[in-house]
């Protein structure tokens, strides 16, 4: 298993936000897997006195979960659930549960960017250890599983740089749609700080600038870029920017009509037809139509399927 879009990790910030608005909160996360289940090992949620957020599935499994963590009276719990026999889920595999109470002291407790720690009580085994020190020396990024009765989970952390340019309707719904997203940190720019919602995800970056297109140099050259401000001129002159940065992706908003006078124009501005074609134009799937809502879910889509893509390519390149 690859730690692409689909994997999951440690969401220390989301468990801290929650400690402190709630005080004690159970965190459940899907520790072993066999045969069919709703999600994958690592996939967590939250469950405190009132409310929940997160999800190891929905359904009867996560009913019976969130029911079982308020009445949750010891520090940590394994619990496996055959979906078909017990629950009534179609799927038909079994999935173990670990379930752990937080409290701010035990935050506390969590250090470094791979979060190890016994099911019961027992020594930490060699296989363990060896593992938690590949990760400190040599960077190496542990996928969630449950190992000799361990539960190691990774600190959730975004791999992909993202940078939105405008922050206009099909700007907000992107940020809306994409923000949730684990792997993206998201970096979006418009001329006008007025353009920004008063509420701005904590994971998204608002950068307001009279001048955007100066700030490409600050982005990293492996980011994905989606260009769609208000003005064709700033559109172009972000692209012309990119193609002298360097990016992973770089998408445009608009028509064929438009990349097809964009194309024209850089390069006349000395770009040559290979970069240029580099850059992607339209995005999303015009067959969804051309609200922002239904733009921002075809270009997330075309973004999500890149990242497997890049992910898979760095797999088998390692």
């Amino acid at each position: 298993m690859h730690l692409g879009h689909n994997a999951m990790g440690f969401d220390i910030d989301a468990l801290r936000a929650a400690v402190a608005a709630h005080g004690r909160v159970i965190r459940v996360v899907v520790a072993e897997v066999k045969g069919s289940a709703p999600r994958e090992v690592g996939a967590a949620m939250l469950v405190w006195s009132g409310g929940q957020s997160g999800t190891i599935g929905g359904g009867a499994l996560e009913l019976e979960a969130a029911e079982a963590a308020q009445g949750l009276n010891v520090p940590r719990k394994l619990s496996t659930h055959a979906l078909g026999p017990d629950l009534g889920q179609c799927c038909g595999g079994s999935v173990t549960l670990l379930s752990e109470i937080y409290t701010s002291e035990d935050l506390a407790r969590l250090q470094g960017d791979v979060i190890a720690r016994p099911t019961k009580p027992e020594p930490q085994p060699l296989v363990v250890t060896r593992l938690l020190n590949a990760a400190r020396a040599q960077g190496q990024r542990s996928q969630p599983q449950m190992i000799a009765g361990w539960m190691v989970e990774p600190v959730a952390r975004p791999t992909q740089p993202l940078w939105i340019w405008g922050a206009g309707h099909v700007g907000r719904a992107l940020v809306q749609v994409l923000s949730p997203l684990p792997e993206f940190e998201i970096t979006w720019v418009d001329a006008l700080h007025s353009k920004f919602p008063e509420r701005i995800p904590e994971c998204v970056t608002a950068l307001p600038a009279q001048e955007p297109d100066r700030l490409v140099p600050h982005a990293p050259s492996d980011a994905h870029h989606l260009i769609l401000t208000y003005s064709h001129q700033l559109d172009l002159a972000l692209c012309h920017r990119l193609l002298g940065h360097g990016f992973e992706f770089a998408g445009l908003i608009g028509s064929k009509t438009k990349w097809a006078r964009f194309r024209a124009r850089l390069s006349a501005l000395g770009h040559s037809p290979e970069q240029i074609a580099r850059l992607t134009c339209p995005i999303g799937r015009p067959e969804l139509g051309k609200h922002p809502q239904a733009i921002a879910i075809g270009v997330a889509a075309e973004l999500m399927a890149l990242s497997q893509r890049l992910d898979l390519k760095k797999e088998h390149s390692a």
